[in-house]
């Protein structure tokens, strides 16, 4: 579907939570030339989100990607709100905020209050039940999985998932919206990780277990999967893009469904999580950003 259709089908969607997925979930809307709301409670958060949105909308264009007029449209059609209310006429509100039950389903009680009956509430949760989301609007049926690859705006795929009391309109609107943004749907069940973090939260967690046994050095590492599957980055660089943060939610949600050993967090992590290495949003994880020096703790 071309971006034009887009705008006639979705006149104005929105993304709650303006983290690193939310925010280039935020993108990939707005660069289709739909009207978008990202909105956050932390204004702080909010002004990050727009200085790196700006600087990827800039660097597409230097790189050919966009042209001026494109970034500038992408830009312009993006507005940052701290007010849900904002929300009220949104025809598809996507929900990135923490991977937390309890504060996913307070927001969809929140929207149930301020969105019309024709919005469509998807959440980009990895590890959680849709059908359980869902469960905590009054609209059940009107709800859906979109998990967004990270990186949002650069990778394609999104895994789409129906809860149990998704209607058939739900579900069609949920995989056009997908296509009228650019991006890839997928469609999976409603199970704990979908596709991807199934195979991504236990293999990234081994990864640390290496580290902490002293098996190899996180750069390593991050050369031989290079070197032997092909992979553009290695698991350590993808976790530190993540967040070691992130990475001990979606290991929390994904052991306490599945109780596979797998899926707990390492001490590592969480050692490295207590002390504030969090990755790129705190200049340190694995590598230390400012000096490309390795993580050597």
């Amino acid at each position: 579907m071309r971006a034009k259709e887009g705008c006639l089908l979705f006149r104005h969607c929105a993304v709650a939570g303006a983290g690193t997925m939310g925010t280039g979930i935020a993108i990939t809307i707005a660069r289709a030339g739909i009207a978008t709301t990202l909105f956050d409670l932390d204004a702080a958060a909010l002004d990050r989100a727009r200085a790196q949105i700006a600087d990827f909308l800039a660097g597409s264009v230097r790189k050919g990607r966009l042209t001026e007029a494109q970034g500038a449209q992408a830009l312009d059609a993006i507005r940052f709100s701290t007010d849900l209310a904002d929300l009220a006429d949104c025809d598809v509100v996507v929900e990135a905020v923490f991977e937390d039950l309890g504060v996913k389903q307070s927001l969809w009680q929140r929207l149930d209050d301020v969105c019309g009956a024709q919005t469509i509430f998807l959440s980009n949760t990895s590890t959680l039940s849709i059908t359980e989301l869902a469960a905590a609007s009054r609209r059940p049926e009107r709800v859906a999985g979109a998990h967004y690859c990270l990186p949002a705006q650069v990778m394609k795929l999104v895994e789409c998932s129906r809860a149990i009391q998704t209607s058939d309109e739900t579900w069609q609107r949920t995989l056009a919206f997908v296509a009228a943004t650019g991006q890839q749907a997928i469609e999976t069940r409603d199970r704990p990780g979908f596709i991807l973090n199934y195979f991504c939260i236990p293999y990234h967690n081994d990864v640390i277990h290496l580290i902490e046994a002293d098996v190899a050095e996180p750069a390593d590492i991050d050369r031989a999967v290079k070197a032997a599957m092909g992979f553009a980055m290695g698991p350590c660089e993808l976790l530190d893009m993540i967040g070691l943060d992130t990475q001990v939610r979606l290991s929390e949600a994904m052991h306490a469904v599945t109780n596979d050993p797998r899926a707990a967090a390492p001490p590592l992590l969480r050692r490295m999580v207590a002390a504030g290495l969090l990755g790129r949003k705190s200049g340190r994880g694995f590598y230390a950003y400012d000096t490309s020096a390795l993580y050597g703790a």
